[in-house]
Formats: structure tokens, sequence, C-alpha cells
């Protein structure tokens, strides 16, 4: 069965307040949905319309355990947490 993916990539650099508390929700929403994270970083070479700034990506074990994820409890209190303190492009899809 194919897994699914997560990623974020931010257009401008996070308010560092909202980021932690975001991430303090965030992490053990992660843990309880069994996310892996492969990157999350900003050393970035960008190509067409990207933009180098902070990139996450995360794996699961299935898409619809990705979709759960995002779409759980306690992600998105993580998102309320986070306030619009990011401006990011993020995407759930199915790998091969």
């Amino acid at each position: 069965m194919p897994k699914g993916y997560f990623v974020s990539a931010h257009r401008r650099e996070a308010d560092p307040e909202k980021r932690a508390a975001y991430l303090k929700l965030a992490g053990p929403a992660l843990q309880k949905y069994e996310g892996k994270m492969l990157a999350s970083t900003n050393k970035i070479k960008v190509f067409e319309n990207g933009m180098a700034q902070q990139t996450v990506i995360i794996e699961f074990e299935t898409y619809q355990k990705a979709v759960d994820f995002i779409e759980s409890e306690e992600y998105q209190n993580a998102l309320k947490a986070l306030d619009g303190g990011a401006d990011r492009d993020c995407r759930v899809f199915e790998g091969v």
C-alpha cells in the first residue's frame, strides 16, 4: 500500500512564538498518527516559483493516516495555536 506524505513549504519566516505554540501541539499529534519526520530544513536550492524558506516533509504509513492526521482535532488545535503566524503551502499526497 502506498505511503502518505505531508509537505509544508513556507513562503516567509514564521512568527517564532506562534510557531513554538504550534510545535508544542503538533508534535504529540504527529506521534499519535505515527508520522515520521523526513526533513525539516531551510537549506534549500529553489527552482521555478519556489522560495528558500522552511520546508517540512512527513511520511505516514498510508495516505489515509496522513489525511487523518491533518483532519484530527489535535492537529486542528495546533493550527489554531499557529493563528496565522505562518504563510505556508501545505499538501497531503499519496506516494508511489
